[in-house]
């Protein structure tokens, strides 16, 4: 018993220690670089991201309710999914990394890596992320919530920055589009 109360707070702990590394400690941050920015939209879906998030967390399983071993796999292979996208992304973004959607003056596309899969794999690494939370800790009524919102606040932010890519880099930008999914392999 005591197992199954355990281990899925060290995945969760582990899942979300390891998502969030490369960007506090790998990713460029405060660079003096000429940006263009479009902060309010994405500033909106990120608010609508972490509520989603928020509810994962907050509306729980009851006590004596244990994921299972099922769900504990289940959810490991999305914290693993969340750790490789996210480290990946940050390693591949290098100087293009914001937090907010935006371009830097000598902004490049970048369609190496994860990108080569999807062309937002750090969305797509929150939401894996977020599923393995969703997996371990929340009733189904609730993660229905949790995932239109943090769904909703994704295309919100999706949409902007594709905005802005698609106005700096208009043909390569189309192209990239139309053979790469937004962030769910397999979905354009």
């Amino acid at each position: 018993m005591f197992f199954m109360e355990f281990v899925p707070w060290v995945e969760l702990m582990v899942c979300w220690f390891a998502w969030v590394y490369p960007f506090l400690f790998r990713a460029p941050h405060f660079q003096k670089r000429p940006s263009v920015t479009a902060s309010r939209p994405s500033l909106a879906g990120l608010s609508l991201e972490a509520l989603g998030i928020f509810i994962a967390f907050v509306f729980r399983l009851p006590p004596d309710v244990h994921p299972g071993a099922a769900r504990i796999a289940a959810s490991a292979i999305f914290a693993i999914l969340a750790s490789v996208l996210s480290w990946s992304s940050v390693r591949h973004l290098g100087r293009q990394f914001r937090i907010q959607a935006g371009l830097y003056e000598d902004h490049r596309l970048v369609r190496t890596g994860p990108y080569r899969l999807v062309r937002h794999p750090i969305f797509a690494s929150l939401l894996s992320a977020l599923l393995c939370t969703l997996l371990l800790l929340t009733p189904w009524q609730w993660c229905v919530v949790s995932l239109a919102l943090f769904l909703l606040g994704t295309e919100i932010r999706i949409r902007t920055e594709e905005r802005l890519l698609a106005a700096r880099f208009p043909e390569e930008f189309r192209e990239y589009r139309r053979h790469v999914p937004a962030y769910l392999p397999f979905l354009r």
